[in-house]
């Protein structure tokens, strides 16, 4: 197939991989990304009403269907009269601030893609659960010694993972910072907690091995890749009640979900006196990169096929 695929950022990781999965499997994938796309400042209306007629005439360009990768790239897509549309939404777009937006665009698209159960709940119409899928090749159990003399990091005290940037607000590295503050007064050995905001994607690897446990602290998400791919690296995991997490974590050991800072504090102490990975990989095994590739492949032609 011919994909207009429409972003608000074309470097993203996880759509890079899909992209390119999609190109590798015969299809042309041509992405159109909100101007700006490479800065961290927020966009203005202006930005997206400028963004928005460019939309409008590539959709009549040699394609089969528009795909609007995340829910602020959905009002172009559904004002182009030419294609088919399938809309992703990834989380804090359905979520969030503008979540009123996607749910009312997604009424007028052939297709919806959502990340998790809890995000289908919150849209409230039929659609397609496919996460994002992880790289198991790359994402695998390594010798902590080794990974933590490849990112240098000490060998001393627990290491404690905080997998993005702390300039991202949803992501509430103060909350992190709050949740180690108290877990200091509950184990013995010194944290350090490692923000792991810029990394290469290829390199993120060694720092999950290099932890001994991931914190996620955010105020909401929606299948937050970072966790399975901690997971696939069979990594504990503490995390707020966000997303599908609750469920994602349900049954896998060293990893817990909890509400209040003090609740999160106790179970990361647990996880790092336990000194033990998890057993994340064996429940992570079926979101490949390549099944995620096959259900896409699948929406896209239901979308078509419905015109």
């Amino acid at each position: 197939m011919r994909v207009l695929s429409l972003v608000t950022r074309g470097n993203s990781v996880f759509y890079r991989q899909q992209r390119a999965g999609l190109r590798e499997r015969g299809h042309v994938v041509e992405t159109m990304a909100v101007p700006g796309y490479d800065s961290d400042e927020r966009r203005s209306w202006t930005t997206y009403a400028a963004y928005y007629p460019r939309v409008v005439a590539a959709a009549f360009g040699d394609y089969d269907l528009v795909h609007a990768n995340y829910g602020l790239t959905a009002p172009p897509a559904v004002l182009q009269p030419s294609l088919p549309v399938v809309l992703t939404l990834w989380g804090s777009d359905l979520l969030g601030e503008y979540g009123w937006l996607s749910r009312r665009c997604a009424r007028h698209v052939a297709e919806v893609v959502v990340m998790s159960e809890e995000m289908a709940d919150a849209l409230g119409q039929p659609c397609h659960i496919v996460p994002h899928g992880i790289d198991l090749d790359l994402f695998q159990p390594r010798s902590q010694a080794r990974a933590r003399r490849a990112v240098g990091w000490s060998d001393d005290g627990y290491q404690v993972l905080f997998p993005y940037a702390p300039s991202q607000p949803v992501k509430n590295f103060e909350r992190a910072e709050r949740v180690v503050d108290l877990t200091r007064e509950r184990v013995d050995e010194p944290i350090e907690l490692q923000a792991a905001g810029g990394i290469d994607h290829d390199r993120m690897p060694h720092y999950m091995n290099a932890a001994d446990a991931l914190l996620l602290s955010s105020d909401h998400e929606g299948s937050p890749n970072t966790v399975k791919e901690a997971m696939a690296c069979n990594l504990p995991v503490v995390a707020t009640d966000v997303g599908n997490l609750a469920t994602r974590l349900d049954g896998v050991s060293r990893s817990v979900v909890a509400d209040s800072d003090a609740a999160l504090a106790d179970a990361l102490a647990e996880v790092l006196r336990a000194g033990e990975p998890s057993d994340g990989r064996a429940a992570i095994a079926e979101i490949s990169l390549q099944n995620q590739l096959d259900r896409i492949e699948r929406v896209f032609e239901a979308a078509v096929g419905a015109e």
